[in-house]
């Protein structure tokens, strides 16, 4: 029996490790993180090194006090796992699902005579090597390798030039990593007992939420304004049609979105002119035809340079502008580029490329372009990450030269090669020449009114013929970016042939998406770049923010947190407070600063209130009432001695409260939209429902038209002075405001009996249930088939059913239609199944979100969703990604 549990624990282990062993031979044990990677890494190391993987970090600190080693679970610091008290040691443990790990890593050092340690070159990275010396107490010589990208070059280089574990590295991993443990342990619980349970906190997730809620905050505070101005279709001497927009009258300028202040609606500048409606309708009728003398004619010549090439952050913002990736799809799509060996390290955040990267570059540049393409001198990119240590290479194509996004068509799954030829055309054109263009400015005047017409030439696209920010196809992109100008001088008249008044109205300042909220983070230096897929992933799964067309929303939940925050904690979400907390965690990567003394004075303080103080001064201090409230406003037409209106969060969901009125706030309306005005037409809606539609004439009860947290359902009965009501759920297809009493009683004769099988002798009933009318005997269930009525169906129909096998095929009905997939080319349909409404595009099905009604899916949700479901589906191997593989010669 042992024999076989050994031979067992021996087939785990990589080949090399084996054909040592049976040989009794020493091996040069390497170890990273992922299998992926020791697969690859494989490729290039043969005998004598045997690589392993860690299978990521193998300790990390306990998640519970129940986790910790007995003789620390009863210290009032247990649940933080870190021992406060003295130097804020953090108190290790290996994870259950890590253990086989650690003892197989064990096992496989017993036959080496050198341990080479080769995980990412990262904090994180140098905190698994650090670790995995700790655990496996390695009695041989110990070296670490480190390289940016899986190439054979690159491997034999680190061999050539291994080093040992940087200490600094590893303290501010660990310093991070205690530091977010005291943020989320210690002001979490506050949240569940302030707000709600299930709430999180965090060093970076809490000042991500807040800016999100900031955003929506100046859109609720936003006040549109509308204006006018003239278009001009304009006819130049040789007979040429070009366009142009009015910019003043008599002087004065005609303003622009910009021109309005977003709080109150107002132009800032009075002296602007603000057309109306019937002032630009009677100008454009005046200019009508009227001849019009060029006043300007103008050329000036531009340049446009590259944008560098990738780090984490901007590659994130790109990937989600141009594909709609996630954060986390666009992270696991390079992860696995990474560790196959097609791309460099994509953690990073450096634009610095190396030498051989950028003569890999100017090569396909000259081959593939012609010489004009290629500069001079190669183009240097400056990086403005304080960390040496860590300014890497940026994100680029491995190897060299590199291989051609055509050449892994055969080998890449559909999203791997989209976002390697993504890398692969930023990278060379970054190092491409300049486009080089002019631009032309014309304008016309015609009785005081002054029309300008912009236009732009490209005389050399440079760089812009490989690749264009934000654009699929730099060839259709370059013929957008060129509006061409009649040839005009100063002096020509110009016939004004129509002239159209054209109406604007301000928009509110974007919500972020994950592209902005990246950028956003990073400009504020707030957080590392590696983890912004992770704060989105978390804050989304708290339910801090929902997703509304590839936009963060917000919701009521998220401005109750900040409320709470910053009203009794400032400066745990001040954005400055928390970039500074990242400088300082560099400097302790750099040796600058000892990271005791920094988390002590973090958590103690140190002249004022650390967080374990202001924490136990706050929790008594904080009303849980206030901050459950956000202010609304009062309704337009209720004078100044009435009260606001508030949205209170509830238990089961928001409540809007007026004075001593409740209401349910529907959970699809989104902060922006509820405006005091809107807000009272709920309590409008709530007193009609407080109305019957009407009354049974069989039990003379009123019955009620009412909507609770599962949808709308009919209720007979007002249940005063203990009177029994009962209630029915609409069935699907059957819309509110098309019932009618009649309807509504038909309803409250379900379920229906129709008489007693004659086997059993159990009643035959048929019930309305929320995926539509079924039969029902004993235990024994069938749908009725589409088409038969529950009113008119027969007892000798139902038994018919009944003795037919129970068919496994789910209850599917199509609620509407909204139009054609770009991406399979069949209807985009929503249905309604077993589980609820779901959108479908004939290959892929995407559940509605809970807040959406099927009636108020638009196309491009649906869209938006299916392309989310599918990202996932390819991800978690769900759905088999058809990958075809090259021929073998002979």
């Amino acid at each position: 029996m042992a024999k076989k549990k050994a031979s067992r624990a021996e087939k785990s282990d990589s080949p090399q490790t084996r054909a040592a062993r049976g040989k009794g031979e020493k091996i040069k044990l390497v170890i990273v993180e992922s299998p992926t990677k020791a697969r690859t890494i494989s490729r290039f190391l043969g005998s004598p090194y045997a690589i392993e993987a860690s299978l990521g970090h193998i300790r990390d600190l306990p998640e519970r006090a129940t986790e910790c080693p007995p003789e620390y679970r009863s210290k009032p610091w247990a649940y933080l796992g870190v021992d406060v008290e003295n130097g804020f040691q953090p108190i290790y443990i290996v994870p259950k699902d890590k253990v086989k790990q650690v003892q197989k890593l064990k096992k496989a050092l017993q036959s080496a005579e050198e341990l080479l340690l080769a995980t990412d070159e990262d904090r994180e990275g140098e905190a698994i090597s650090w670790h995995l010396c700790e655990v496996l107490q390695p009695q041989v010589p110990v070296q670490r390798l480190v390289f940016h990208e899986i190439t054979r070059e690159a491997i034999l280089q680190a061999l050539r030039s291994p080093r040992q574990i940087d200490e600094n590295l590893v303290r501010a991993q660990e310093a991070r990593r205690i530091l977010d443990r005291l943020f989320g342990y210690d002001v979490s619980p506050l949240l569940w007992k302030k707000i709600r349970p299930g709430l999180s906190a965090g060093r970076v997730q809490s000042v991500a939420v807040r800016l999100i809620v900031d955003r929506e905050r100046q859109r609720m505070a936003f006040r549109s304004a509308t204006y006018w101005d003239l278009a001009a279709d304009c006819l130049s001497p040789q007979g040429a049609h070009f366009s142009a927009q009015l910019v003043s009258v008599n002087g004065r300028g005609i303003p622009s979105g910009k021109d309005f202040d977003p709080q109150t609606g107002q132009l800032k500048n009075p002296e602007l002119l603000l057309l109306d409606q019937a002032a630009a309708e009677e100008l454009a009728a005046r200019l009508q035809g009227k001849s019009a003398r060029v006043i300007l004619a103008e050329e000036k010549p531009y340049t446009s340079r590259p944008s560098p090439p990738f780090t984490t952050s901007t590659l994130q913002q790109e990937a989600n502008r141009k594909f709609g990736f996630t954060a986390r799809y666009t992270m696991q799509l390079a992860q696995r580029l990474y560790e196959n060996g097609y791309i460099t390290y994509m953690r990073t955040d450096s634009t610095h490329l190396a030498d051989e990267a950028v003569e890999s570059a100017r090569q396909l540049i000259e081959s593939q372009y012609g010489p004009e393409y290629l500069p001079e001198r190669p183009r240097v990119y400056q990086t403005t990450v304080k960390n040496a240590q860590e300014a890497h290479e940026a994100i680029r194509p491995a190897g060299h030269p590199f291989a051609s996004p055509e050449s892994l068509k055969d080998v890449l799954s559909r999203d791997e090669l989209r976002l390697y030829d993504l890398i692969w055309k930023r990278t060379v054109a970054c190092q491409m020449a300049d486009a080089r263009g002019r631009r032309m400015t014309v304008r016309v005047e015609a009785e005081g009114a002054v029309f300008q017409a912009t236009g732009r030439t490209i005389d050399f696209p440079g760089f812009l013929r490989a690749y264009v920010e934000g654009a699929d196809d730099p060839d259709a992109e370059l013929a957008d970016r060129e509006t061409l100008l009649p040839p005009l001088r100063v002096g020509d008249a110009v016939l004004l042939e129509t002239v159209e008044p054209k109406s604007h109205v301000t928009q509110p300042p974007a919500r972020y998406t994950e592209a902005t909220l990246t950028r956003a983070l990073e400009e504020l230096g707030i957080g590392r770049p590696s983890t912004y897929a992770t704060i989105i992933d978390t804050i989304l799964e708290r339910k801090y923010v929902i997703k509304k067309n590839n936009a963060l929303v917000p919701t009521w939940v998220a401005f109750a947190v900040c409320q709470l925050l910053e009203q009794h904690f400032p400066e745990l979400v001040d954005y400055s407070f928390t970039a500074q907390m990242e400088d300082e965690l560099d400097a302790i990567s750099r040796g600058e600063l000892h990271w005791v003394d920094y988390l002590k004075r973090f958590y103690y303080g140190d002249g004022h209130p650390g967080l374990k103080r202001l924490l136990e001064a706050k929790i008594a201090e904080i009303d849980a009432r206030e901050i459950n409230r956000i202010r609304i406003g009062r309704p337009s037409d209720v004078g100044e001695d009435q009260p606001e209106i508030y949205v209170r969060i509830g238990r089961y969901g928001p409540m809007l409260e007026w004075g001593d009125k409740r209401v349910r706030l529907p959970e699809n309306i989104a902060p922006d939209e509820l405006t005091p005005d809107v807000a009272k037409t709920f309590f409008e809606k709530a007193e009609k429902e407080g109305e019957p539609i009407g009354v049974c004439p069989e039990t003379g009860k009123p019955i009620y038209l009412r909507t609770g947290r599962f949808g709308t359902y009919l209720q007979r009965g007002n249940g005063e002075n203990g009177e029994a009501t009962e209630r029915v759920s609409l069935p699907p297809g059957v819309r509110p405001e098309s019932l009618t009493p009649e309807k509504a009683l038909e309803l409250f004769r379900f379920p229906r009996n129709l008489g007693s099988h004659p086997e059993t002798g159990e009643p035959v009933e048929v019930h309305l249930g929320i995926y539509g009318p079924y039969i029902k005997c004993g235990e024994a269930t069938r749908s009725l088939p589409d088409g038969k009525s529950p009113t008119e169906i027969t007892l000798e129909e139902a038994l018919q059913l009944l003795a037919e096998p129970k068919s496994r095929r789910r209850r599917i009905a199509q609620l509407r239609e909204l139009g054609t997939s770009p991406v399979t080319g069949q209807p985009v349909r929503v249905m309604s199944g077993r589980y609820g409404p779901y959108v479908t595009d004939g290959q892929t099905n995407a559940t509605l979100p809970k807040d959406v009604s099927p009636d108020d899916v638009t196309l491009e949700e649906a869209l938006q969703w299916l392309a989310e479901k599918a990202q996932r589906e390819a991800v978690s191997g769900k759905k088999k990604v058809v990958r075809r593989r090259t021929k073998k010669a002979g």
